[in-house]
């Protein structure tokens, strides 16, 4: 059996739109430029490509300035997929773009009805459990609606907290593999990750941990070069793409594909 918390034979991509520079954003950290995201986004769809999967690439969406960060609408499981049901007002639309793609590939599709809210970047699936922090963006009548359908599936979801003042559960850590996670010190502190062999980002590149293993690699923003060498020295096959504008918006590596 292929592991299914790495393994993955698919993935959903969405061109960023022009209207881009829209998008939500903690903090105003400048105006994302689309040509230098356009350029990223290209290397970031080859590098998935190289690993020998399937990626399906939809096109922009001038009306959802942040659709590029595809992650936040869908859970995707073996068994199938969640429609999330997100926290900020503006992307509840892109949910029900992103509908058809999920439906072509998936014959079981389930969605959160609400009146809770959750998002897939809170979410962080290992080969054990389901861990979903609560964060602004994902309350506690969203895990527990997740909570229902996973277990019908046969998963077990442990709800944990995200920091104050992170975005999403997955901006501070990232699966490795089947039992390794990276992570920040910030999360890690929290205890959240008890029983899996912990790597902490360097200090000062906490931006380095929304990462993504897929297949043979680990895709990482660059920028980052203390936490690549030790990914590096730990036999990870590390992969550094340009994050500089998604990071303008919040996002990162795991934010831009759903994987399956």
């Amino acid at each position: 059996m292929t592991n299914p918390t790495y393994e993955f034979r698919r993935a959903i991509t969405r061109r960023p739109a022009a209207s881009i520079v829209d998008g939500l954003r903690a903090e105003d950290i400048g105006t994302p430029d689309l040509d230098k995201m356009l350029a990223a986004h290209t290397e970031y769809v080859a590098a998935l490509k190289s690993t020998g999967a399937e990626v399906i690439e939809l096109p922009p969406l001038e009306a959802y300035p942040d659709a590029v960060f595809v992650e936040d609408t869908a859970l995707c499981l073996p068994q199938g997929a969640v429609l999330m049901r997100p926290g900020a007002p503006s992307r509840l639309g892109e949910v029900a773009e992103m509908a058809p793609a999920i439906r072509a590939v998936y014959e079981d599709v389930r969605e959160i009805k609400g009146p809770g809210y959750i998002e897939g970047g809170d979410i962080l699936v290992t080969e054990r459990e389901i861990l979903v922090g609560r964060s602004a963006r994902t309350d506690a009548a969203g895990v527990a609606e997740l909570a229902e359908i996973a277990a019908e599936w046969g998963h077990k979801l442990r709800e944990v907290f995200t920091p104050e003042g992170v975005l999403h559960f997955k901006t501070d850590c990232s699966l490795m593999d089947g039992e390794t996670i990276l992570a920040t010190k910030r999360l890690d502190a929290s205890g959240c990750f008890e029983g899996y062999r912990v790597l902490h980002v360097a200090d000062g590149e906490e931006a380095a941990a929304n990462a993504i293993r897929f297949n043979n690699l680990v895709l990482m923003a660059a920028g980052f070069p203390r936490t690549a060498d030790m990914l590096s020295r730990e036999g990870f096959e590390v992969v550094e793409i340009s994050n500089t504008e998604c990071a303008k918006l919040d996002g990162g590596m795991s934010c831009l594909s759903l994987r399956f």
